[in-house]
């Protein structure tokens, strides 16, 4: 199927807790490099790099990127992503996945699939994927977003505690009954015209709550289609630790 998407990589150089992260040498190269790799290996149309740093905008130009100088005043990579589409004036119905510059290891295959889950339902505002749970460990913990959807596969709500919760298990999941749990991918196609809305939408208590950015949307009656993901992201990076762990995995592949 023919299918038209663009990519945008946020880049921020601050972080608390890893500063000039995107620059960051994986095996010779800037893991940025790597992100912008996945990105034209999914076979976007365009693949834009958004930063408000000098630094990462020579590094991204030198090794061919696109790069798009948004605001330093951004409170998240939404907003960003909406600087970026007003710059380039994106068509309303254009489809546009955010692909975190901390991401190296993400497969290109989801990046087209949740760009094609978005074309595939016209009154979804947004697409995301999801992957059954593996453990009865990570239902628990509340750094794994749960989703839970209806029967066509939108989303109800996301949630960092248990949700569905299961009244006569409680605590007591197996590891084979965690599978019916839905773990959320942090993976995001959004159209264009949501972008802009988004911009004016305004923080909700439960945004505020969860900490969850997405059900800002939810609860402004935006709807987020969710696809089970053909395959998994490897790790991210948050942290210097990290960063080890991703270069021994490039190292092996």
């Amino acid at each position: 199927m023919s299918l038209e998407f663009k990519v945008v990589i946020p880049a921020r150089y601050a972080s608390t807790r890893f500063e000039g992260k995107p620059l960051a040498d994986i095996c010779g190269k800037p893991m940025l490099q790597y992100v912008y790799a996945c990105a034209i290996k999914a076979g976007a149309e365009q693949v834009i790099i958004a930063t408000d740093d000098e630094r990462i905008k020579s590094v991204a130009e030198s090794f061919g990127a696109d790069v798009c100088m948004t605001s330093s005043d951004h409170a998240s990579g939404t907003d960003r992503l909406a600087e970026v589409s007003l710059q380039y004036q994106w068509d309303t119905n254009d489809i546009v996945v955010n692909l975190q510059g901390d991401e190296p290891l993400t497969p290109p295959s989801i990046l087209r699939q949740v760009a094609l889950n978005l074309a595939d339902h016209p009154k979804a505002g947004i697409a995301t994927l999801s992957t059954p749970i593996q453990s009865a460990q990570d239902v628990h913990d509340p750094n794994i977003v749960k989703v839970i959807t209806d029967a066509e596969g939108y989303a109800l709500y996301f949630s960092r505690s248990v949700i569905p919760y299961n009244r006569d298990l409680a605590n007591q999941l197996t590891d084979e009954q965690a599978a019916y749990y839905q773990r959320h991918l942090g993976i995001y196609a959004y159209r264009v015209s949501f972008l802009h809305a988004y911009t004016n939408m305004q923080s909700c208590s439960l945004e505020r709550t969860e900490k969850l950015e997405q059900l800002r949307a939810l609860y402004s009656g935006i709807a987020i289609h969710v696809d089970e993901a053909i395959d998994l992201p490897g790790p991210g990076v948050d942290t210097p630790e990290d960063l080890i762990a991703v270069k021994n995995l490039l190292t092996n592949i």
